[in-house]
Formats: structure tokens, sequence, C-alpha cells
């Protein structure tokens, strides 16, 4: 006769709320935690966390697993790193709603903005779906190893209501912008968690064209988030720009939607190298909505956001060069050994120019080698600007386009540089860490299973637990704060008040780590997605157990064979009985 389905005994408890680790053991029955601190009795499997923090799992609010959700039950890498919940359809891209002739237009917008496989997602999606609802009823019949939630995506609402007409940015009249609105509550209705969308130009499908989202009027804006709100759940999401020279007219269109629909809103928020203390301007808004009562934080995120390039990759310093460009059908190991020729080396090199690729997400910043630094394993995510490749190039005396070929031809094509174009102004971060301190902030921005060829960022949360939590020592921050903000704080932004904290009654969704063992593995690339698709992974050591809903997912990084993890249909109340906080 046992007491409990599963009891994690003698470890140090950082319980989600902020406060103060203590020793203590952790209950759990029928997948919720049943008790929490010194607990007798017995239970059918017991885990010694002896050493080891025992924590809530973690909250992934920005993911876009939209696709590999429909033929995927791993979400990976988010969940190698601790996570047991995510959120997806960010940024207004998604697959539903969709009719049959849209369904390409979207595959294109997808490609484009995230930089997933058209090919893979071609091959993988089934298409057996029309309306939202449709959408997530396939989710719901999958089994997967994290919790998923989704977001009804405004490009495809665009796209959906206008055809043709949403991509060439033409506005909705009012009947169309009734008709979105009409859509985006019914899809919050069935389930979905808010609505999303993008007013950013780095957003662009893979012809080039703008996501159909950018430029939208207010009244469009206005009425989705009106009809969202009249739901009575439901958060709304936003990528912007914030230009300086625009940002009023953008921060009043913010306060008019959140106004209108009395709904939570999250923008994303990063540190622009070109105007470094922009970001200030858009958390002094938030705090001034914060104080009028409107609801609205802002997604950070906890290290430079940058892109990973190289010959596997999507981009990389010689990619437009046209010599090298008589390698580009090889695979990455050829073209390396090739490149190590002398006579080729020299031909292409003398062929050489700064050309840029403006088609992709950070073309433009293919050649900025004071802003690179090669890969390492354990890869730095808060590189010393003097290891630059331009500083390295300099003392070398060589030229950084020099080096940077070396580096690429010497590894068989494994090679990576790290491009840091924002969050890293100063060449630390100390901004980064004003920004995830703010009272209204919370850590964001991964997209995970996204930007496969180019980002490997679904390791946000353990880059919190060792660089942040450990590492950094004084300049860094507390265990207890970067957990809170992971799990607690990401949940209830986005309305899961049933998640995120280790107190009876809640789910048990539970990490036990060894903080001296937590370390980052250089990110790989793999070609596993249909159709041979490529896309990034990044592996995690100290994750001792990951457990979603009391069933253990992940033992030392390794995936068992369960399957807990299921859709969250719409916002999740909190345990009856779980105290005031």
């Amino acid at each position: 006769m046992t007491d409990h389905d599963l009891i994690i005994r003698s470890g140090l408890i950082v319980d989600g709320n902020g406060g103060d680790p203590f020793e203590g053991d952790v209950a759990v029955d029928g997948g919720v935690i049943a008790a929490v601190g010194a607990v007798s009795g017995r239970a059918a499997r017991e885990i010694d966390a002896a050493g080891a923090v025992i924590g809530p799992g973690f909250v992934d609010v920005h993911t876009h697993y939209d696709g590999q959700a429909t033929w995927d039950s791993r979400l990976q890498p988010s969940s190698w790193h601790g996570v047991t919940t995510v959120v997806m359809g960010n940024c207004g891209v998604g697959f539903a709603p969709v009719q049959p002739p849209n369904r390409d237009r979207l595959v294109e917008l997808m490609e484009g903005v995230e930089d997933i496989p058209g090919t893979a997602l071609r091959e993988g999606l089934t298409w057996n779906w029309a309306s939202f609802g449709d959408y997530l009823d396939v989710l719901a019949q999958r089994h997967y190893d994290v919790d998923v939630a989704a977001q009804v995506p405004h490009a495809a609402l665009r796209v959906e209501v206008m055809g043709a007409r949403a991509a060439a940015h033409v506005q909705a009249t009012p009947e169309e912008a009734a008709e979105m609105a009409r859509l985006a509550g019914e899809a919050v209705t069935a389930g979905a968690l808010g609505f999303t969308t993008s007013r950013t130009l780095n957003h662009k499908s893979i012809d080039g064209e703008l996501t159909p989202s950018y430029g939208t009027a207010e009244d469009e804006l206005v009425a989705i988030a009106r009809a969202v709100g009249q739901t009575g759940r439901g958060v709304m999401q936003v990528v912007s720009d914030f230009f300086e020279a625009e940002n009023e007219a953008e921060f009043a269109l913010l306060r008019h939607a959140m106004r209108a629909g009395r709904l939570p809103v999250s923008v994303s928020l990063v540190q622009n190298n070109l105007a470094p203390g922009g970001f200030r301007d858009v958390l002094a808004f938030v705090t001034e909505c914060q104080e009028e009562g409107l609801s609205i934080r802002a997604q950070v995120a906890p290290r430079p956001v940058g892109l990973l390039l190289g010959l596997r990759n999507t981009l990389h310093p010689y990619m437009e060069n046209p010599v090298w460009q008589r390698l580009a059908d090889l695979d990455a190991a050829e073209q390396a050994r090739l490149m190590r020729s002398e006579g080729l080396r020299h031909e292409i090199l003398a062929a050489q120019t700064r050309t840029k690729n403006r088609q992709r997400l950070g073309g433009i910043l293919i050649h900025k080698y004071e802003l690179m630094y090669e890969v390492t394993d354990p890869p730095a995510y808060e590189p010393d600007p003097a290891q630059s490749i331009a500083a390295r190039a300099e003392r070398l005396g060589v030229t950084p386009e020099e080096l940077a070929y070396d580096i690429m031809a010497a590894d068989d094509g494994a090679a990576m540089f790290y491009l840091t174009f924002a969050n890293y102004a100063g060449g630390n971060l100390d901004v980064v860490r004003e920004m995830l301190q703010h009272p209204y902030t919370i850590p964001g921005l991964s997209d995970g299973g996204a930007h496969v060829g180019t980002i490997c960022d679904g390791s946000f949360p353990t880059t919190l637990l060792g660089h942040w939590a450990r590492d950094r020592g004084e300049a860094g921050l507390s265990l207890p704060f970067v957990i809170q903000r992971q799990a607690r704080d990401t949940a209830r932004a986005v309305g899961l008040h049933d998640r995120g904290v280790l107190a009876p009654g809640y789910r048990a969704d539970i990490n036990v780590v060894d903080m001296k063992s937590v370390r980052l593995h250089r990110p790989e690339m793999v070609f596993d997605l249909p159709a041979g698709g490529r896309r990034l992974l990044q592996r995690a050591d100290g994750y001792r157990h990951t457990i979603v809903a009391g069933q253990e997912t992940y033992r030392d990084g390794e995936p068992t064979d369960a399957l807990p993890g299921r859709l969250i249909r719409g916002p999740q109340a909190a345990p009856a009985a779980s105290p005031a906080l």
C-alpha cells in the first residue's frame, strides 16, 4: 500500500514564488502536487533529489511549434531545457484558420518569417483542418512531452478573410475587419489562449513580402482586440519595431487596443544596436500603462539576440560570393574540404565583397565581423569583444574574411559563428539584466521550433539557470527570482494559473536540477524534419528529472516513454485551495 504516486525527496525546494529555498520533499498524486515540505509515507516511485534543486517546470510563452506539433510528439529543443509548457502561434503567423487555396501562402510566410523549411512543412502538415477550432481538435488527438497551448495568428486571419489582398497590404474594409474579429473571438472561445500580430519590417515571406499584418490600420486591430476581450478570456501578443520616430503613434494604438479589449498584452523587447537606449522608452510606456490599470508586459531575452552562421546554416559570410556559389549545391563537409584547397581559397577570397543577403532575417549583417564570435563548446553567450572575429583577425595580422574562411573550412562544415545583433551594444549583458529585473517583464522570445537554420534559443531557460543564477556571481540574478520569472510569471502572463508553482493543487510539472552540472552544449545541425529538413538543436546537462503532470518525461537529458503532455484549451484557473499570492 502506498500513500502517493511519487515523492521527490530531500531536495532544495525553489517553489516558484520567489521566496527563500528550503529543504524538503514534494509529493504527487493524480498529476497534481499533493504536499510540499516534510512528506511522510511511501510512494509508488521515489526520486532522491539530494544535492539538487526541486523547482516547477518552465513555461515558454514564445514558441513556433505550430507545424511541428502536428507531426512530432517531442517538442525539442524546448523539452530538453526544463520546459513543460509551450505557447505557440506567436508573431501573427500560423496555420489556421485556412482554406485549401491559402495553404501555400501560409507555408511561404512561415518559411520566410520563421526560417522553417517549406519542404518540411509541405510534407509534414496534414491540413486536416480549416477553422482554428478544427486545428485545435487535431492537436487534442496527440500526446506530447510538454503541454501545448496555441494562439490565433493575425496573418492567417487576414489571408482567410482577404485572400491575396492581405499580402498586398490593402487595408481591410469595415466588413472584413469585423469578420476577422469574429473569427478571432471564435478561436479564443474554441480554446486559443489569445491573438498575436506582427508589426515589424523583419517579418517577410520567403518571397520577400512583408507579413500581411504589417501596417494594419488601428481600426482593424482594435476590432479584433475588442472581440477577443468580449469572450472574457484571452491575451494579445505584439511584435513591433518600436522605432523612436513612430513610438508615440504605436503606443497610442496599443493603449487603444488594451482599453477596447480589456485584455492582457505582451510586447517583444530587445536592445537595438542602432538606438541602444530605446528599450527604456518601451519600459517606461509599459510602466505607465500598468499604473493606469492596463495589463501589459514586455517579453525579454536572457542573452544576446543572435544568429548562428555556418556552412550548414541559412546564412554565412560567403553565401553571396560568386566563386563560393559554385559549391552551394554540395553538402557542407564537401564544401569545407574543397575550401581547404589553397587555389580555391585564393580565388574565393579574391572574389569576396561585403554583398548583403537582404532576403533573410539578419542577411544584412553577415559581414559584421566585430559582432561575430566563433561558437565554442560550451558556447559563450556573454562573449568578450576581444574575441570577436574582427578583433582576433587584427591580432593575427589577417583580414576578418580570411579568419572566418579558415574557421569555416577547418571543421568539416560544422563550424558556426554567433552574430550578436541585439542586446549587446555595450559588449556585455548589463542591459539584459536591467530588462530581466524590471517589474513588468517576463522571459520570452525563445522562438522554439522556429528559425531552425539560424537560431537555437529554446535553451534560454538553461541560460537563466547557468549563466544568470550561478556563473555571473554578484552581477547575476538569484535562483528563486529566475525560476519565478520563467515558471510562475510566464504562466500567469498567458492565463495559466494552474502551474508554475510547487504548492498543493498545482499541476505536477517539476524539474530536479543539479545546479553544479548545468551546462549548455554547442548547437548542432540535424536533418530530421520531414523531407530531410534541417534544424538546429542544443542539448544541456544538469536536468536530472523533468516531470509533466506527475510523469517523468526526461531523465538526465534522455527521454522516457512517457508522453503526458496535452493540448491546453484556454486559460486555466488556480487551484481552489491555493494560497492568495
